[in-house]
């Protein structure tokens, strides 16, 4: 008989993950540590209790979300079928009474034949196994984590900065340049995509950085509408602590009407092109992804509610028509830096067997991390089966996520939902932004159909 599985954590990756390859056969160890240690942010002891929002978002494969849950219902996600039980009315989101979503995944879970529910804290990591511990994984197992990782690998918040897509932005008032025109990433000038085009000559880029270049008027107007925004009110298992390198952007307006201009939005050594001259302050804007499709606001990290964003930083010249494909925020976050310290498919680099999921692999969202520990399950099985892990293809959008946390910089990683941004272009235009939508979500499912269907075969444990 094989030694069963261990699996760290009893949220949404880790019940999904003990699902997925109890169907496949193996005996597992699901272990959740509360009630006998609790956590500042859960009520009960059952397994998969939400404790922030209650919706699980869209369900339209139009929204990125839906559509990550499309392909997830594909690949015989359980946590979904359970949040259909116990959905209630929420127009096009998929939202759930929390107590009777948990109390179902746990029932499902615990009477399941191969699954056995252990209490209690787990303080080294397994192997065979999965840690889905989230973000508020014990300062025990954290320690052990960062032995075996390093320091660096582990991180317990984030400060994140929006994102804005690439189509959105009006290149007719932005500008690209790096500042004194210094690029150090060699071969920029060769890159390809849609935020990567080359300036005529010598083959040099044209900068790394979207300069939105604004005037004393617009960036006075800019920092009223910034100090006077509606802040979102955090939980207190939520607090975190404003460290120089993360303050909020609005905390460092409140410092003084010129310390963002000598801060992330200093204009100096950014000349525009078209004046020949600094404007009085910039905001920039950096790559996200590869493909040039995600740009990122620089040291715009923030705790203004969604709302308030879109309508402040909209104020940005450029950004006027700005689709936000990720939100800022400033909370605690157990994650790892996945690039830097796991395989492609999560896995520790120096024991395959050793998986991650949820939360604390970097990704944002209930579905995301449901996700990950889907896939997790499916890989973890396939991996003692003697078979080599696979991950869906970057035109799907579960695909694209493993991409972003196997391909994106170590140096500036910042967790990731689901969003277009990530997936790969069609190949042609579409001008239309719901009908390319309707095209990419065509796309992601028939692929996610095919490979489900060729690539995936029920593995199953060893006798």
């Amino acid at each position: 008989m094989s030694p069963p599985i261990y699996i760290i954590g009893g949220g949404l990756a880790g019940s999904e993950a003990a699902w997925q390859l109890a169907e496949r056969g193996h005996d597992v160890v699901l272990h959740e540590m509360r009630p006998v240690v609790r956590t500042e942010a859960h009520k009960t002891d059952r397994l998969a209790e939400l404790v922030c929002s209650n919706t699980f978002k869209s369900t339209e494969t139009t929204n990125a979300h839906g559509l990550l849950k499309a392909e997830m219902r594909l690949l015989g996600c359980m946590v979904l079928e359970c949040a259909d039980e116990a959905r209630v009315p929420g127009g096009s989101a998929l939202a759930v009474d929390r107590d009777v979503f948990s109390a179902t995944v746990h029932a499902r879970v615990t009477a399941h034949p191969r699954i056995t529910v252990e209490r209690g804290e787990v303080r080294t990591l397994p192997s065979p196994g999965i840690v889905a511990t989230g973000p508020l994984t014990s300062s025990a197992l954290a320690d052990a984590i960062r032995a075996r990782l390093g320091i660096e690998a582990l991180a317990f918040y984030d400060a994140i900065a929006p994102i804005v897509s690439y189509e959105s932005i009006d290149h007719d008032v932005v500008f690209r340049a790096s500042r004194y025109g210094k690029e150090t990433m060699p071969g920029l000038s060769k890159a390809e995509g849609p935020g990567l085009s080359n300036v005529e000559g010598e083959g040099e880029s044209e900068g790394a950085y979207l300069n939105c270049p604004m005037t004393r008027e617009q960036y006075e107007a800019f920092l009223d509408a910034l100090t006077t925004a509606d802040k979102a009110t955090a939980h207190e298992f939520d607090a975190v602590p404003y460290f120089e390198g993360c303050m909020p952007a609005e905390e460092m307006a409140r410092r003084g009407r010129e310390t963002l201009r000598f801060g992330p939005m200093k204009p100096v050594g950014l000349v525009d092109p078209r004046t020949g001259r600094e404007a009085h302050a910039v905001v920039q804007l950096r790559m996200e992804d590869r493909a040039g499709r995600m740009w990122n606001l620089v040291g715009f990290q923030t705790r203004l509610r969604y709302p308030e964003q879109q309508r402040v930083f909209r104020m940005i010249p450029g950004l006027e028509n700005a689709e936000f494909l990720r939100f800022g925020s400033i909370h605690r976050n157990s994650y790892l830096n996945a690039p830097a310290s796991l395989t492609p498919h999560l896995a520790l680099r120096d024991d395959a067997r050793t998986l991650f999921a949820g939360q604390l692999t970097g990704v944002e969202g209930y579905t995301e991390s449901t996700a990950t520990g889907l896939l997790a399950g499916i890989n973890l099985s396939r991996t003692l089966a003697g078979e080599e892990p696979v991950l869906p293809p970057p035109t799907t959008m579960l695909g694209a996520l493993y991409r972003y946390l196997r391909e994106a910089d170590p140096k500036h990683f910042q967790p990731m939902n689901a969003n277009f941004g990530l997936v790969d272009d069609l190949g042609v235009r579409v001008k239309d932004k719901r009908a390319k939508k309707e095209k990419l979500a065509e796309r992601a499912l028939a692929d996610m159909t095919a490979w489900r269907d060729t690539v995936l075969t029920p593995a199953t444990a060893s006798a």
